[in-house]
């Protein structure tokens, strides 16, 4: 038979899937099991899992916590603001007046060009109308609401109506596509620090330092950080990207997963003593 007669993966696996699954563990398995037959490759599974895990998750699952958000008072002058938005290099940011509980609007990064252009540049004037949504909303929903809406970002608030957080659709998307080509991630369900066969270890970058001075026997003071994310984010100055090194204290660290925001973890190797870096 002619290469172009056979019929087409997605033909195959439509036939694959006529045992009509009962529910979703069921469709995972066929899933898998066209994944075994060839039909599927790997990304493509690991997309249609995403997908299917956005459709469970709430927002809260993949929120910017409120201590992490970065925002823009709205009592600054642009000469004060604009350096930090060049720093963290976001496109959009959420605006306070006094206190993250009192956010008056996001402002878009793009609309500061106004401001270089020499034009009457009042910050207030520029804001765009924040979004509020509540952290047990659905991510499948909120999707189609940022899409629909042609809307980017949304305030996360709790069931006392303070501001809990915020999420983009950056961090929505990151479920279906993110760990496609993390071949370091691991499951939010599994131990916070996982020790692989070359004596590595993969840490999640929120791993509380008291926890991380346990398991690898180090003396790391909490007082400032109370995250190994956060001591190695400010060993480095800078929010640093996958594949960022840095050494110090006979270990060496590498970012395995990190996005715009966010440190999201790390593999950590000890240095035989000749290899030690001082800081």
């Amino acid at each position: 038979m002619a290469e172009t007669d056979k019929p087409r993966w997605l033909e195959r696996l439509s036939t694959l899937l006529l045992r009509e699954p009962e529910d979703r563990e069921q469709l995972i398995e066929l899933l898998h099991s066209a994944y075994e037959k060839n039909l599927l490759d790997a990304d493509a599974l690991a997309m249609i899992e995403g997908v299917l895990q956005v459709s469970e998750m709430q927002v809260r699952d993949v929120m910017i916590p409120r201590s992490q958000m970065d925002v823009i008072d709205i009592t600054d002058a642009p000469e004060k603001f604009i350096p930090f938005v060049i720093e963290t290099a976001h496109s959009r940011f959420p605006v306070i007046d006094e206190n993250k509980d009192d956010i008056v609007g996001i402002l878009l990064a793009k609309d500061l060009l106004r401001y270089y252009a020499g034009e009457d540049f009042n910050v207030r004037d520029m804001l765009r109308p924040a979004v509020f949504i509540p952290e047990a909303k659905r991510l499948n929903v909120l999707l189609k609401e940022f899409r629909s809406n042609r809307n980017h970002i949304a305030i996360v608030v709790d069931e006392y109506g303070g501001v809990a957080g915020m999420v983009t659709i950056e961090d929505v998307l990151e479920q279906i596509v993110g760990d496609i080509e993390d071949e370091y991630d691991f499951d939010e369900t599994e131990d916070n620090i996982i020790r692989d066969s070359n004596g590595r270890y993969r840490v999640k970058a929120l791993t509380e330092i008291a926890d991380f001075n346990e398991a690898l026997g180090t003396n790391f003071s909490d007082e400032e950080f109370s995250t190994i994310g956060g001591l190695v984010v400010s060993k480095l100055g800078h929010l640093p990207k996958r594949g960022t090194q840095i050494t110090f204290d006979n270990l060496s660290f590498v970012v395995l997963r990190a996005d715009s925001r966010r440190l999201h973890s790390l593999l950590v190797e000890r240095l035989p003593e000749a290899e030690q870096v001082e800081e």
